[in-house]
């Protein structure tokens, strides 16, 4: 009876109809209707998608997800008593969709290129069957978030059918074979049925057990992150950098080898072109842990800056909220947003369209705590089923001109723990990943500390410190060197100069697109920074003893040892050339 009573309620309020009022821009005002707040309503005589964001006495403001061009006042308003909530179940991954979870590929099959205003999608395939494996009993005691059966979504990833939030109860029946996703596969005693599909409201987070400290590192690949600003697994991370300075390569890196699990990208805002680009070269992109397709594990969210923005807005939502429901399956979960600028600029907009004071630059007073909400979703935690799961939010920052000093980034910055400040110069010099390493920061090494401890090396954190050393005094040095020229500077100094230019230019600089070097395990950054503190210490002993700098530097191991990086089973050779780089750096004395 209960059930039927709420399902006459929602049939009452879909025919609950009030009229528009006021339309500017993706801004509607509609009068008549009694919504709840974030409610979702269909506007005008096409059914655009809006969702109530406040209310004035009779007066509901909408933010509307269409082009709102061509509607009238006095058109319909209609309340669907539900709030903005994505379909999450078998099928998400390798999917690309919109800022509200609709699929572009289906839509594009069916109206183009252009999305047809008025047009709802289901986020899922609703009719497409999975093989379900029952992994419970009749008989077993179920609370929410326990797997009750698995599913091979792709070749890579099985898929964990859950107990929805706020379920619970005795397993009566449990199904096992061929189901859709909203077919019922398992009864509780209480009646209450459970599908593969569930839905959640993209403005909750999920919930978990508790939250755990962040002393797993997410490893990269890259070693400019992992070996001197690593970010935790849960982690979050900033990307502010100008145009041009690669911003989505380093992206694109961390969604290919990072070793989280599943990877959501939220393209929002971005260009159409750059959107395309990423668009055209994710499906190619090929998984380097099981020469699958990279989409086998990835979720694609775009949202270019030429649709509706108010999409924009919502789309981090969309985003982090599918990111939660694979975190909730014990899975880590990255997750790129790119970029948290144009999302801020939306919410600039219909911010103005809603007449609010503007705070610093036209950006509304609740930006910081928007920025915060959205980061702080992120977190690696004990799920409700016990499991270990994780999001780790990577935001790139576009400002304008490059200048960090803008709102967005600020707030970004004073929330998350990791800054990867790009430098257009760097970039010019084309020194890739072009990360400033003067300018980055990360808060994690102090609780990641004992992990590379345990796993790497003992002295780990002490060889970072002083390769970070070495970089602080050679920035130092350059102010000197630019006004008296480098053999102005005594010889111990000169030697600390090519040991920094050995860091910059054997460590640090690392080629996305060459096969070997594009990827380098930590246990290898930590030999390749060992390395090079060896040439530092046998350059001092040789040069106390006699030796000419420039035969030290130019000793033929250290060539081969800075070259065979790009060469396959560097890894395995790098004790030999250190040593026979030592090797030749006492002979050098010897010869003086």
């Amino acid at each position: 009876m209960e059930i039927d009573s709420k399902i006459m309620e929602v049939k009452k309020m879909s025919t609950e109809n009030g009229v528009i009022y006021r339309i500017s821009g993706p801004v509607v005002t509609a009068t008549g209707i009694a919504p709840r707040m974030y409610e979702v309503v269909r506007v005008g005589n096409e059914g655009l998608m809006g969702e109530v964001i406040e209310l004035h006495g009779e007066q509901s403001v909408i933010q509307v997800y269409e082009e709102t061009s061509g509607i009238e006042p006095g058109e319909p308003v209609i309340r669907t008593g539900q709030t903005l909530s994505v379909q999450l179940g078998p099928g998400l991954l390798t999917q690309i969709y919109d800022g509200i979870q609709r699929p572009l590929p289906k839509l594009e099959e069916t109206m183009g290129v252009f999305i047809t205003r008025g047009v709802d999608a289901d986020g899922l395939d609703l009719t497409k069957e999975w093989e379900f494996v029952p992994t419970v009993k009749v008989g077993d005691e179920l609370s929410a978030g326990h797997v009750i059966g698995t599913v091979q979504e792709t070749e890579t990833i099985e898929h964990r059918v859950m107990v929805p939030p706020g379920k619970e109860g005795v397993v009566k029946t449990i199904e096992s074979g061929s189901f859709n996703i909203t077919q019922t596969v398992c009864k509780l005693e209480d009646g209450s049925e459970i599908a593969m599909m569930q839905e959640w409201p993209v403005r909750h987070p999920r919930p978990f057990v508790q939250k755990y400290a962040p002393d797993v590192p997410l490893m990269t690949g890259q070693r400019i992150l992992d070996f001197l600003f690593p970010l935790a697994k849960g982690g979050t991370a900033g990307i502010p950098g100008p145009f041009g300075s690669g911003k989505t390569v380093t992206q694109q890196q961390l969604a290919k080898w990072s070793d989280a699990q599943i990877v959501v990208y939220i393209g929002c805002g971005e260009r159409g072109n750059e959107m395309t680009e990423v668009l055209d070269e994710f499906p190619h992109l090929i998984d380097p842990n099981t020469n699958k397709p990279l989409m086998n594990r990835t979720v694609m969210i775009a949202n270019t800056s030429n649709m509706p923005v108010a999409a924009r807005e919502a789309s981090v939502y969309t985003g982090v909220t599918i990111a939660e429901y694979f975190r909730d399956m014990g899975y880590n979960v990255a997750l790129m947003a790119d970029s948290t600028s144009r999302w801020a600029e939306a919410m600039r907009e219909i911010s103005s369209r809603l007449e609010e004071m503007p705070g610093e630059e036209g950006y509304p007073a609740y930006l910081s705590s928007r920025l915060a909400e959205f980061y702080e979703r992120a977190g690696r935690v004990e799920t409700l089923s016990g499991e270990d799961g994780s999001v780790s939010v990577i935001g790139a920052v576009s400002p304008p001109g490059g200048d960090i000093s803008e709102p967005v980034s600020q707030g970004t910055l004073r929330i998350v723990k990791v800054f990867w400040g790009l430098d257009a110069g760097l970039a010019r010099q084309r020194h890739f990943p072009a990360i400033n390493w003067l300018s980055s920061y990360s808060l994690y090494p102090q609780a990641l500390d004992q992990w590379y401890r345990d796993n790497i090396a003992s002295d780990f954190p002490e060889v970072r410190t002083e390769i970070s050393t070495l970089l602080q005094i050679e920035s130092e040095l350059q102010e000197i060197v630019q006004l008296v020229g480098s053999d102005a500077l005594p010889i111990d100094q000169q030697l600390t100069l090519e040991v920094a230019r050995m860091i910059r230019e054997f460590f640090l600089q690392q080629n996305a697109f060459h096969d070997v070097d594009t990827y380098s395990d930590l246990k290898l950054q930590y030999d390749m920074a060992k390395a090079i503190l060896n040439f530092q210490e046998e350059g001092k002993k040789a040069i106390a003893g006699g030796a000419q700098l420039e035969d030290v530097v130019n000793v033929p191991a250290r060539t081969d040892l800075m070259r065979g990086r790009f060469e396959e089973g560097y890894d395995g050779r790098i004790e030999g050339l250190v040593a026979e780089m030592s090797k030749q750096i006492a002979a050098s004395m010897e010869e003086n």
